[in-house]
């Protein structure tokens, strides 16, 4: 494992590399991602952004294909979810939004000083607008991306004519992503639970193994329970009333939940589980994902402990649920609560956007680097003097990744894209020869978009060249230019976007980390709070699951802002991988917590409360030293007294967690 992230596992996370060697942090951003493929969207690309060009150059209206396949260029970026409703809202929402961008941009075209002032609102709004989710934050990009393209290109007359087009190619993308809806309608929410039992299997077979080993298979749970989630309660939010369908595979997600809970109980006991358990939950993953409805036949050994007694009564639970074709609601009551309808959660995040600090700071940066660029090429001659704000408006996207490394990822992207973009323009005749290649050009761009950031640059570049070309008839020329704008980006970037702004290159993940530890002291005394009759053991059942399923998602997303970081360079980047070490045992004592809860659900004796509170108080205490501290720190622990109880595993893993220290000298 030694080969995924060095820096946690060297002492004190500094790492040995040759004074010549790239840095860490570079390596492991050019390193590509493990994930597959996705041909159907290679191949969905390729035409969309190819038939355009072949109807253009049939009309003898080569700039109006062109036009038409930059849209379309926008909407394949786009369409990253996979539930078909959420793709709707991905392609078109952004379109929308990109049409006003381009028109107000075709507007301005050519007046100078009014133009930067109209930019620099646009993108004031555009930073602001991508604070509130992942789909506005896409449409704040194709929002701004399209304004600078209007305000930097001769577009056809009359002004409305490239909004029609732009918009034209995303709608061409939308149809050809809604082809397969009457075939696969609810195939991505049962593909995505499948994929959460299979992720439980694979858990359970980890379990009582190796602890990294069991750690990475939970990661992998909790990143598809977060998936399977958001697409049936997104799909959920947009339903008036209940769907038969939607409350099946609600239902079957919800009782996978037991045998997430009683996973952490199986890896504490030590031993391995029965090879038959896991093949169990594979069997329930592929009744789910091809919707049987007969009853699987079990074939489980005896449990032999509390906690196989815990596996196996969830295991045989789930496999009364997940056949029935109409199950009970209650089975369908989600973990997270019932969301608010879309309406009233669009209400909320404009709110919170226009309230939030973090938002106007981003929004803010935005602005005084997009009206930096459009006043530097307003000043100096710049050919193609759009390409240097399209090239800050990717490079500063914060919930992106890193703004440093994104800036240094996309100067060396766009170089290896002009390779292949500089044999296409020498080599290749324009004119009908151009959808060919264009057709193989986009087929890259899922393809390699899949692998990192610096991949999907490199996979861009020539596409939005050859377009370019279609446009303006340069040539060979565009490649110096487009170099000398994307560097002249790179630098306002990092620049003004990023080493004037502390908050930037200091890092904040301590605090988030803090947060996490209190959020965990919290779980420990829910999961323990005493209750005095029935009707308050479901409300504290239920308050204990919603927080359980909250600490693991916010834990996930602690991890995603720990990988973010130790993509910086030098301090944030050290520092990161020092503060890791407490992100997992904060992950084991989630884990701890719920094993005794289970076993306590299961035979064992609950835990005076003087103890529990002593854990809430010790984990208070370690997150208010995290927080006041920007880096680690020894405590001075205190010997606990040698208890066997059912808490003695979160004992440890307590310990553990106040004994890390930061040894920077």
């Amino acid at each position: 494992m030694t080969t995924e992230r060095p820096t946690e596992h060297i002492p004190h996370g500094r790492t040995r590399t040759h004074p010549l060697a790239p840095p860490a942090w570079l390596l492991a951003s050019l390193r590509p991602n493990r994930a597959p493929v996705p041909w159907a969207a290679a191949v969905r690309a390729g035409i969309a952004l190819s038939v355009p060009l072949a109807v253009g150059f049939a009309l003898d209206e080569p700039e109006y294909g062109a036009l038409v396949s930059m849209g379309a260029l926008s909407g394949v970026i786009g369409d990253t979810a996979d539930a078909y409703r959420m793709r709707i809202l991905n392609i078109a929402f952004p379109q929308l939004l990109g049409a006003i961008g381009v028109a107000l941009g075709t507007l301005v075209y050519g007046h100078g000083w009014v133009a930067v002032a109209v930019l620099t609102l646009i993108a004031l709004l555009s930073g602001m607008i991508s604070s509130i989710g992942t789909v506005a934050s896409a449409s704040g990009l194709v929002f701004l991306l399209n304004a600078v393209v209007g305000a930097g290109l001769p577009l056809p007359e009359p002004w409305w004519t490239a909004p029609l087009l732009l918009a034209a190619g995303g709608l061409f993308v939308l149809l050809l992503t809604l082809l397969g809806w009457p075939l696969r309608g609810r195939q991505p929410e049962r593909a995505a639970v499948a994929t959460a039992y299979r992720a439980v299997a694979d858990a359970l077979e980890a379990a009582g193994g190796p602890a990294p080993a069991y750690d990475e298979r939970r990661q992998q749970v909790t990143q598809a329970l977060n998936q399977a989630y958001d697409l049936v309660l997104g799909r959920r939010a947009r339903v008036h009333g209940r769907s038969a369908s939607l409350v099946r595979i609600l239902a079957q997600l919800n009782v996978l939940i037991p045998l997430v809970e009683a996973a952490p109980a199986a890896h504490l006991h030590g031993r391995p589980l029965p090879p038959e358990v896991p093949a169990a939950v594979r069997e329930l993953a592929a009744a789910v994902e091809e919707g049987r409805t007969g009853a699987p036949a079990l074939d489980l050994p005896a449990p032999r402990s509390r906690s196989e007694r815990a596996v196996d009564a969830a295991l045989r639970h789930a496999a009364t649920v997940v056949p029935l074709a109409e199950p009970d609601p209650h089975h369908a009551d989600d973990r997270l609560g019932r969301p608010a309808a879309l309406r009233v959660r669009a209400g909320r995040a404009v709110r919170d956007m226009m309230l939030s600090e973090a938002s106007w700071r981003y929004g803010l940066r935005l602005a005084l680097c997009i009206g930096l660029a459009q006043s530097l090429v307003s000043l100096i001659e710049v050919e193609r003097s759009y390409w240097v704000a399209l090239t800050v408006t990717f490079v500063l996207k914060p919930d992106f990744g890193s703004v440093f490394s994104r800036a240094v990822l996309r100067a060396l992207g766009t170089a290896a894209g002009l390779v292949l973009a500089a044999a296409v323009l020498a080599e290749v005749p324009r004119g009908w020869w151009d959808v060919p290649v264009m057709m193989l050009l986009a087929a890259l761009i899922p393809a390699f978009s899949a692998k990192g950031y610096v991949f999907q640059t490199a996979a861009i570049t020539p596409v939005i060249l050859l377009l370019s070309d279609l446009l303006n008839h340069q040539g060979f020329d565009l490649i110096r230019p487009r170099l000398l704008d994307s560097l002249i980006g790179c630098a306002i970037a990092l620049v003004f976007g990023y080493l004037l702004w502390p908050e930037s290159w200091h890092t904040r993940v301590g605090d988030r980390l803090a947060d996490a530890v209190d959020d965990a002291a919290r779980y420990v005394e829910c999961a323990f709070a005493p209750v005095a009759d029935e009707a308050a053991l479901r409300a504290a059942r239920q308050s204990r699951l919603q927080s359980r399923r909250r600490i693991y998602r916010d834990l996930s997303g602690v991890r995603s802002e720990f990988q973010r970081a130790l993509t910086e360079p030098p301090p944030t980047g050290s520092r990161a991988a020092a503060w890791w070490p407490l992100v997992v045992a904060v992950e084991r004592i989630v884990d701890a917590t719920t094993a005794a809860r289970v076993r306590v659900n299961h035979g064992a004796p609950a835990p005076p409360p003087s103890e529990v509170a002593r854990i809430a108080g010790q984990l208070r205490e370690l997150a208010d030293g995290v927080r006041s501290s920007p880096t680690l720190y020894r405590v001075d622990i205190p010997a606990e007294p040698e208890e066997a109880g059912v808490l003695s595993p979160l004992h440890q893993e307590v310990a553990a967690a106040r004994a890390i220290a930061q040894p920077e000298h």
